[in-house]
This record gives structure tokens, C-alpha cells and sequence, in this order.
């Protein structure tokens, strides 16, 4: 039986509807999914009793999707279950994205249970190599992307982002903690011509279990306000959330969508 750990965003929803049997849907607390209704809800101070409960339940798998963010922990909140797992979690908080996810898919492994990724029971999620719309790059655009894969490159290996803007091979702008959308909403009163491309990549390494990074039709409307020609995505590395709505706006705002091969 699957356990699906369901952040905020659309995400959980498109996983759940891509699955023939319906998952146990489980959230942690303040951070319950936009569009499904949790069988189980728990605070991150009593995880190591929500893991016993699953178990108890027939789960043998877990799959974490959505978003979740980083609650402080209310040492009152402890239960005896989660105790030793306390120095984990402090340490997780206090990491980057990628080694505080590592910790996190640990603790689940560590109670024998196998973590899956989003795409690996949603294969549907990613997108086949090419270009899906009907603009399409220019050699400009494609040597911007060669540039930005190094630099996302760069930023992954410092656990910091997994996305850029690049124009002319320069670096517009780079993702950090208050994610894409922020990064792109930066742009709107950029001072040149537009043009460039946003350019999304798994970092170096990357535990691709949970947190693979994802475009969506937000993605699209921001990428043209901040005056972008095209998204730029990595193939087998990238969720396409909304897929035929994000290629039909990308039609019909006339900016590109290209999957290119994954850089090593």
C-alpha cells in the first residue's frame, strides 16, 4: 500500500489522479495539499507515531509531493515515538533543500519503508525530449541554455537553487529560497529589451525522490512578464504540472517550451 505525503500545490492532486488506487493521503500539519483532503494529518513533532500509524495501516511505500516548509519544533509537542528522531529533524531544519530532504527520506527508510518519487508512479508528469510548442528556440536561446546549465550547475553543488534566467549568457537572475515565481516577479521592471530564457534543472546529485523541481502554468505567466522568450527544462529531471494547459498558454503567448538532454 502507498502512503502519498502531500504538500501544498497542485502536485499531489495530478499524482493521485494518475494512480489507479487511491493512495492513504497524509499531511503534515499546516501544509495540507490545494486540492485532495488528507486521511491523516500530523504535526512534524509526532512523526515517529504518524510512521507507526501508516504501518499499522498496510503501507509499505511513501511517496513525498507538494510543498512543504521548515515549522520551528515545539519541544511540549514531543511524543516518546519522535524522541529519537529529534537530532535528525533539528539538523534537517537547519539544512539545505537537498541534505534536509536526504535526512528526512532517511528516517523513513531507516522505519523500512520505500521511498518513491512523484514521476516514478506518475511517469506521465514528465515531459519527452524536444520542443512541445509551437515556437520554437533559437540558436541564442540554446546557447543561453548551455549557460544556465552551468550555472544552475554551480548553484546546486552549493545545495542553493534550481533555477535561472539567462540572457546573451548573462545571468539575469538566480533562484534562491523565496523560489521561481519571486525570482521571475524580480524581472517585471528589468531595464533592457527582454528576451532570454528561464532555465530549470535538478541540482548536481540530487535525491530525486522528493522536491524535483516543476514548471506549471504560473511558470508561463510569469516568464513572459518578465519578458522571457521560452522556458528551458532538463529531460527527466523537471514535472510539468497542468501539462496540455501549460503548452496551450505557451501557444497562445507565443513563448517556447524545450526539453533538452540532462547534463551531467
Amino acid at each position: 500500500m502507498l502512503a502519498l505525503i502531500a504538500g501544498t500545490g497542485v502536485l499531489p492532486g495530478e499524482v493521485v489522479a494518475q494512480l489507479s488506487d487511491r493512495p492513504v493521503v497524509c499531511a503534515m500539519e499546516g501544509f495540507r495539499p490545494d486540492t485532495l483532503t488528507p486521511d491523516v494529518e500530523f504535526p512534524l513533532e509526532q512523526v515517529g507515531t504518524f510512521i507507526a500509524d501508516i504501518k499499522a495501516r498496510g503501507v509499505t511505500k511513501i511517496c513525498m509531493a507538494g510543498a512543504v516548509g521548515r515549522p520551528p519544533i515545539d519541544p511540549a509537542r514531543i511524543d516518546a515515538a519522535t524522541m529519537p528522531l529529534v537530532p535528525i529533524l533539528q539538523q534537517a531544519i537547519m539544512s539545505g533543500d537537498d541534505a534536509a530532504l536526504r535526512a528526512v527520506i532517511g528516517i523513513f527508510e531507516d522505519a523500512g519503508l520505500e521511498v518513491k518519487a512523484a514521476h516514478e508512479i506518475a511517469p506521465n508528469l514528465l515531459p519527452k525530449l524536444g520542443c512541445l510548442t509551437q515556437a520554437q528556440p533559437s540558436e541564442a536561446d540554446l546557447t543561453d541554455a548551455d549557460r544556465a546549465s552551468g550555472i544552475v550547475r554551480a548553484m546546486g553543488a552549493a545545495d542553493v537553487g534550481q533555477a535561472c534566467v539567462v540572457s546573451k549568457r548573462q545571468a539575469l537572475a538566480i533562484e534562491g529560497i523565496f523560489g521561481t515565481a519571486w525570482m521571475l516577479q524580480s524581472l517585471t521592471q528589468r531595464p533592457d529589451a527582454g528576451g532570454g530564457i528561464l532555465f530549470k534543472a535538478p541540482k548536481p546529485d540530487q535525491d530525486v525522490r522528493a522536491d524535483l523541481p516543476a514548471i506549471g502554468p504560473d511558470t508561463v505567466s510569469g516568464a513572459v512578464a518578465a519578458g522571457l522568450s521560452g522556458i528551458v527544462i532538463e529531460k527527466g529531471g523537471v514535472l510539468v504540472l497542468e501539462k496540455d494547459r501549460v503548452i496551450a498558454e505557451c501557444d497562445r503567448l507565443g513563448l517556447f517550451l524545450y526539453v533538452r538532454e540532462r547534463t551531467n
